[in-house]
């Protein structure tokens, strides 16, 4: 560089512009070779390493072109021929190699920070596919992770810049420390509701939760260090904070999936005016129906011998023991439900009488579908629901309704006739 500021000299150019057009010459060139070098490493070597990845039989490799590993690193390539050549090119000029070298560092630093960032979403994408990552979510751990190299690479380019050590800003941090626990509250909340989550599996992507609190219900599509995505139903997106999860109570479907099952629990509503003592009629009724016709012989000798044995009077019907048409239908949707194709038999399985309220006698059914597709359980239930009251009045029961203004009407007209 000397060598060619006195050539200059000597062809007549001042000292001073002889100076400026050899430094400009030199980082000319020196920038040239970079943006060669970078083109080059961008049009030929990354081409060969895409083709290479998708051509292989791995997928660890695809998880780093697609996460951009690969791009980011030919970033690097410029920053390090400029911190490499600018010694050799202003050997003269140890003013200018220093200003050069610490830009191309801080340059290198921060594209290294963004290397490692495509790293760990590359390391995110190859976990995923292996079939514990729907259990035990890494991503708020590795979040947590960025934000140290993040603040680390910031606080190191900040010392480097001013000329200090890093280690000098370090030790300073702990007068901030008030002031980093408040501007991260809610990285550190997630952080360690995060691990909560995980050591108890409380939470998995693919979960169906409920939190009626932030209108949140359907699926959770993503867990991330500060927040919980839910897709609802609807097809909206809630967000919530992931310590929310920990510091107030939810709902977790994930049970049922698990179990194979989904719960069918709901009530017909009988009006109690309409239970009444089995007649003759009823009875030969009731033989007729193929799910019950063993239950009312069987109950019939029972009940015959019963009687018989203790001498009662049957003449009335309130002595002994006699079949009620609600407890003969309740036989009837017991056995209906035990032959039902679409009912697990392997679980909970019962019809049950609820006590009486104004609203009539409730016999709710508590049965498990085989389907857990919500639109198929909901035909299911509404199947056997339908099926339900158009047998009622076959067991001259009725279902309890509150007058409507059709029944008001009907009784004005009879009482003005």
């Amino acid at each position: 560089m000397q060598t060619f500021i006195s050539w200059l000299t000597l062809r007549g150019l001042g000292e001073w512009l002889s100076f400026v057009i050899a430094v400009t010459v030199g980082l000319v060139a020196v920038l040239l070779l970079c943006l060669v070098a970078y083109y080059a490493t961008r049009r030929v070597i990354l081409r060969l390493l895409r083709v290479a990845a998708r051509r292989s039989r791995t997928t660890w490799d695809d998880a780093l072109v697609d996460a951009k590993v690969f791009s980011r690193l030919s970033h690097l390539v410029p920053a390090v021929i400029l911190h490499a050549l600018a010694p050799l090119v202003f050997r003269d000029f140890p003013q200018i190699v220093s200003t050069i070298r610490t830009g191309a560092f801080v340059y290198m630093a921060l594209m290294g920070m963004t290397v490692v960032d495509a790293l760990l979403n590359a390391m995110l994408m190859i976990y995923s596919k292996f079939r514990i990552a729907s259990k035990v979510q890494i991503k708020p751990i590795v979040q947590v992770f960025k934000i140290v190299v993040y603040c680390s690479v910031g606080v190191s380019v900040v010392a480097i810049l001013l000329g200090s050590s890093p280690l000098v800003f370090f030790s300073g941090l702990g007068a901030f420390t008030a002031v980093l626990l408040l501007i991260f509250r809610d990285p550190i909340l997630g952080l360690v509701a995060g691990i909560q989550l995980m050591s108890n599996q409380m939470v998995r992507v693919g979960d169906w939760i409920e939190l009626p609190k932030h209108h949140a219900d359907g699926d959770v599509i993503d867990v991330s260090l500060t927040t919980v995505k839910i897709q609802n139903w609807d097809k909206t997106i809630s967000t919530v904070p992931t310590y929310t999860l920990v510091s107030e109570s939810f709902r977790n479907w994930r049970g049922m999936s698990e179990s194979g099952g989904r719960r069918i629990k709901r009530a017909v509503h009988i009006d109690v005016t309409s239970i009444a003592f089995c007649d003759e009629e009823m009875l030969e009724r009731f033989l007729r129906i193929q799910f019950i016709t063993e239950y009312v012989e069987r109950k019939l000798a029972e009940l015959e011998q019963y009687n018989r044995e203790r001498k009662v009077d049957t003449s009335l019907l309130v002595n002994g023991r006699h079949l009620t048409n609600i407890g003969t239908f309740r036989a009837y949707l017991v056995a209906y439900l035990r032959n039902h194709p679409l009912i697990r038999q392997d679980m909970t399985s019962l019809v049950r009488q609820l006590p009486v309220t104004e609203n009539g006698l409730p016999i709710e059914i508590y049965v498990f579908s085989s389907d857990q597709v919500w639109a198929n359980y909901e035909a299911i239930q509404a199947d056997i629901f339908d099926h339900v009251l158009a047998v009622l009045p076959l067991f001259d029961l009725r279902a309890f309704q509150n007058p409507t203004g059709a029944d008001l009407r009907a009784l004005a007209q009879t009482v003005a006739r």
